[in-house]
C-alpha cells in the first residue's frame, strides 16, 4: 500500500512513514475540543499511541493537582476531538486525528501515562517523577480515541491536493 494514493482522512495513513514517526515522537499532542462554554480551545499534552488509540491521561487528583482538568468536564459533555502532532522544522510533517475521546477514571497512575513519562523525560527522570506521583491519593481519567479519521501533510512526499499534490515518482515528465 502507497500511502501517498490514500485519500486524506483514511484512517490507513496510520501506516505511513510520517505517521509512525510522529507516534513514536516525543512532541506533544494538541488536542482541540469544545469547552464548557462552547468556545474552542486547544491544549499541548502528552501522548501514547497503543496501536490503535490515542491516549491522553490527565490528572483527577495528586501531590501536584489542586483540582481536575477543566477539559475532562467538557469532553464528557462533547467527546468530538481533533489532535495534531506536528514538527516544528521546515517544511513541516503534519499528522491530523479526529475522533471521539472515551475516558476511564483510574486510582493512581494510568499505565499509558507512565509509558509516555519514559519517552518524554527517559527512564531515569521518569522513574524519580513517577515515584513522586504514584502514591494515594492520585487519581487520573484515561482519555482515549481510537481514529476515524487521519491526515496526513508530508511536504517532502504527500502534499495536500489544495497546494498542488505531489507527482507520482514513477510517472515520468
Amino acid at each position: 500500500m502507497d500511502p501517498r494514493r490514500l485519500p486524506q482522512g483514511d484512517p490507513r495513513l496510520l501506516e505511513s512513514d510520517v505517521a509512525r514517526r510522529l507516534l513514536a515522537s516525543a512532541l506533544p499532542a494538541r488536542v482541540a475540543y469544545v469547552s464548557m462554554d462552547g468556545t474552542p480551545r486547544v491544549v499541548p499534552t502528552w501522548f501514547h499511541w497503543t496501536g490503535d488509540e490515542v491516549v491522553m491521561p490527565t490528572f483527577i487528583s495528586a501531590p501536584h493537582v489542586s483540582h481536575p482538568a477543566a477539559r475532562l468536564r467538557a469532553l464528557r459533555a462533547n467527546p468530538s476531538v481533533a489532535i495534531s502532532i506536528d514538527t516544528d522544522e521546515f517544511p513541516p510533517e503534519v499528522l491530523s486525528i479526529r475522533g471521539r475521546a472515551t475516558m476511564a477514571d483510574v486510582d493512581g497512575v494510568v499505565p499509558e501515562y507512565a509509558a509516555a513519562a519514559r519517552r518524554y523525560l527517559g527512564e531515569e527522570a521518569a522513574s524519580t517523577y513517577l515515584a513522586q506521583i504514584d502514591v494515594p491519593g492520585t487519581r487520573m481519567s484515561r482519555i482515549a480515541v481510537r481514529p476515524t479519521w487521519v491526515g496526513i501533510l508530508d511536504f517532502h512526499k504527500r502534499l495536500h491536493d489544495t497546494l498542488g499534490g505531489v507527482a507520482d515518482p514513477s510517472e515520468k515528465s
